[in-house]
């Protein structure tokens, strides 16, 4: 009964979809320690990504619920459903935002000074679809929080590569939740919700989209002389250039069905890729 609970949890907060933000978080740790840092900060830093994104996740599923009530396509979530009560929801969030805190005061000071930001960042993300089509740059602002937090727990300051990595981890996001966005375009505008493809239309949000990602793997290329990276990170950078381009052409304004293939399951598979790459980069 519990480990069926704890699996119901983990599916509402989608703990799988921590590989957005883990990635890019690992690489800035790397980047700032110039190797491993100790393994007490590793492991803090790793509790609060997870606290941080998990937190995030079922805040941004209690603020939507009414939403996700009324659209088709997520009116089967947990708490809609009743699956899980708003008062777990609630409590699930201030355990997740308390270990956040926890792992801040045991990093270094202004890990806990930049805490209440932090929480605020999600917390105007999940009520931005109501006024301004912005939202997926503020989702990827939340993303893009996590390398430059990383490079703060390590050096407890706030260093440029972790904030140019920050913005490629920004406009990449942003670019694979426009895609996602798409599937809710009728719904979105029937109810008055702001969002890229709903203001503008799928096909200019396909635009958009490869725009922002082009844009992140140009911030990416700039990191390689910025931080005087070697040979396999050359190839990681292709690798994850051309599944950016396998995502953008399974999915066209009529042909929408591989939607969360190109949102989900390649983006993971482009974090995993860009860490394991650059990681074999900085240890080789």
């Amino acid at each position: 009964m519990v480990f069926k609970k704890i699996k119901t949890y983990a599916n509402l907060v989608m703990f799988s979809h921590t590989l957005f933000s883990l990635p890019f978080a690992m690489i800035s740790m790397l980047w700032a320690a110039e190797g491993i840092p100790p393994l007490n900060t590793v492991f803090w830093i790793l509790v609060a990504l997870v606290g941080a994104r998990n937190g995030a996740n079922a805040l941004n599923r209690l603020i939507d619920w009414k939403i996700d009530a009324k659209n088709p396509r997520t009116s089967n979530r947990h708490i809609p459903q009743g699956t899980v009560k708003r008062k777990e929801a609630l409590l699930l969030i201030i355990i997740c935002f308390a270990i956040m805190f926890i792992a801040a005061v045991m990093l270094n000071p202004l890990c806990v000074k930049l805490f209440p930001l932090a929480v605020l960042i999600f917390i105007f993300y999940s009520y931005t679809k109501r006024f301004t089509w912005l939202c997926h740059l503020i989702l990827g602002v939340a993303c893009g929080g996590a390398p430059v937090g990383a490079w703060i727990a390590v050096k407890e300051e706030i260093g440029i590569p972790s904030l140019i990595l920050g913005a490629a981890s920004l406009l990449w996001v942003a670019g694979f939740d426009i895609i996602y966005g798409i599937l809710d375009i009728e719904f979105d505008r029937s109810e008055g919700l702001y969002s890229i493809p709903a203001v503008f239309g799928a096909k200019n949000a396909l635009f958009i989209s490869s725009i922002f990602h082009l844009l992140a793997m140009l911030a990416l290329i700039f990191l390689y002389f910025f931080m005087n990276m070697g040979v396999l990170y050359v190839v990681g950078i292709i690798i994850c250039f051309i599944i950016l381009i396998i995502e953008h052409i399974i999915v066209t304004p009529v042909k929408l069905e591989r939607i969360k293939t190109a949102s989900y399951t390649l983006n993971q598979l482009m974090g995993c890729i860009f860490f394991i790459f650059t990681a074999a980069d900085i240890f080789i």
